[in-house]
């Protein structure tokens, strides 16, 4: 199949990750308390990819640079990605929530510039504008409050937070995956994730004991536990790891529909003028950094894929 699993793999992540923006404010707007979701995903996750790393051997041959590198990765998906997200579904609506989360690409690329220390061209900076204004127009919608409040635009302040870290883990990552391989990686990750979020699990834990929830809620948790964590990042690391930063970009951008949709026919929320305004320049930013990069570099293979 060659290079067509590859997309498979990014195009089923990102349906999947779309579907969880709805599924997240869900239940996160009545059955569940964030933290509640975030210990049971962040448990989850190690219970599947710790061990399955380490029947795959050499677990634990990692130089320490490579620790390095997963450790910071750890605590930009795990508290970086998950927790701010899932705090900030608890306050905003899916629709805003996977239209900033196309902002990704963006942050990803001027991480890669900074990382490898190359000049932005005079197109990319432009892009670069034209989609923070995208975000800009999506934030301050609701009012300038976007620090120690509780409204929908301090929720999507705290997407913002963790689209941003996952953006960047995302070009850390890539040189160690190429490495080690994904399910390494990822066990690792999930165990320091655990390690460092336990006074939150011993204190959360109880209280998950005692939840109530309904057959629907149930289905919504084994979701966000399987298909909204564990199964899409597993395909993002994978399609990221063999394909170009620009197909990365493109397939972003089925987020924002499959979640318009589902909170459309959910009732979560409307698609307003402010949300056109914001997908529009922030994919517009996005085309006008992909055209005005150099052709290597927009068409480059991983080493992985070239081997």
């Amino acid at each position: 199949m060659g290079k067509l699993r590859y997309n498979i793999a990014l195009v089923v992540a990102n349906i999947l990750f779309g579907v969880s923006f709805s599924v997240y404010v869900s239940l996160l707007h009545g059955a569940l308390h964030f933290e509640q979701l975030f210990t049971m995903q962040l448990l989850f996750s190690a219970l599947i990819f710790t061990p399955a790393a380490l029947l795959r051997g050499g677990l634990f041959r990692l130089s320490l640079n490579d620790f390095g590198s997963i450790f910071i990765v750890a605590l930009l998906v795990i508290f970086g990605w998950w927790y701010m997200l899932m705090m900030g579904a608890s306050y905003t609506n899916p629709i805003d929530a996977s239209t900033i989360a196309t902002i990704g690409p963006v942050f990803t690329f001027i991480t890669a510039i900074i990382v490898h220390s190359r000049q932005a061209k005079r197109g990319e900076k432009i892009g670069i504008v034209i989609a923070l204004l995208g975000v800009a127009a999506i934030l301050f919608d609701r009012g300038r409050t976007l620090v120690g409040g509780d409204g929908e635009g301090y929720g999507n302040a705290l997407v913002l937070c963790g689209v941003v870290s996952i953006a960047v883990n995302t070009v850390l990552i890539t040189p160690v995956l190429q490495r080690h391989g994904v399910v390494k990686v990822m066990g690792w990750y999930y165990l320091i994730g655990v390690v460092l979020a336990l006074p939150l699990l011993v204190d959360t834990i109880p209280t998950i004991s005692q939840l109530q929830l309904s057959h629907s809620d149930l289905i919504e948790v084994g979701y966000i536990l399987l298909f909204g964590s564990a199964v899409p990042m597993y395909l993002l690391y994978i399609g990221s790891e063999h394909l170009t930063a620009a197909h990365t970009a493109i397939y972003r951008y089925l987020q924002p529909i499959v979640a318009s949709v589902l909170a459309l026919v959910r009732g979560q929320s409307i698609i307003d003028r402010t949300n056109i305004v914001g997908a529009v320049l922030i994919f517009s930013g996005m085309l006008a950094i992909i055209l005005s990069m150099p052709r290597a570099e927009r068409t480059a293979e991983s080493p992985s894929t070239r081997e």
